[in-house]
């Protein structure tokens, strides 16, 4: 999993409540287990019309938040059913950090472990993010995990919260597996001896 330490780059505002998982990544397009290539159909039946052509006026499809790496989202961000495609296909897009007043639980603990930093803030600095998001181009918000800062275009600074051990793993880039992997050693140990005292298991 790539580490995330500080990101600075375009935000796009998504000013909609109740965004679930189904709008996030349909369900036709649940079929995968690669983490790869579902970015192309994040929010597809908002981007697209029946015809799978683009549709000008949705967010990521305009020209300014096409390199988009940060969402500024409504209320409750994530709801719905389980699917970590969500999260697969966010990330896919290039979205690194989503921040809303609030998330659904199970969406919430997959962005963690997929390398998104969800970041749940008060409505009303989510409003000014949402503001700032929406100079276009000129959005450029950073976002620094070790410091749990957020800085706006005018260089405005907010502070965000995040569980200790859920920023240690964003930081040295750990997921589930990563995580084991650490304890190898304690592991091999474990397997070592076991196999002394119990050579017929």
């Amino acid at each position: 999993m790539e580490k995330f330490t500080k990101l600075t780059g375009i935000a796009a505002p998504l000013p909609l409540i109740n965004v679930d998982t189904d709008m996030i990544i349909p369900k036709q397009f649940l079929k995968t287990i690669k983490r790869s290539g579902l970015g192309v159909n994040l929010f597809d039946e908002m981007r697209y019309d029946d015809n799978g052509e683009e549709i000008p006026d949705f967010v990521l499809n305009k020209p300014a938040y096409r390199n988009a790496q940060i969402l500024v989202a409504g209320d409750n961000f994530g709801c719905g059913s389980s699917r970590e495609h969500a999260p697969w296909a966010l990330l896919d897009f290039g979205i690194r950090c989503v921040i809303a007043p609030s998330f659904a639980d199970i969406f919430f603990n997959n962005c963690f472990k997929n390398g998104i930093l969800p970041i749940v803030l008060p409505q009303e600095e989510v409003d000014k993010l949402m503001d700032d998001a929406e100079r276009g181009a000129n959005a450029i918000i950073s976002v620094d995990l070790e410091n749990q800062t957020i800085t706006g275009p005018d260089g405005g600074s907010i502070s965000f919260d995040v569980d200790p051990f859920r920023k240690h793993c964003l930081l040295n880039g750990l997921d589930d597996i990563g995580l084991t992997l650490e304890k190898a050693p304690s592991i091999d140990a474990f397997e070592a001896k076991s196999a002394q005292e119990r050579p017929w298991v």
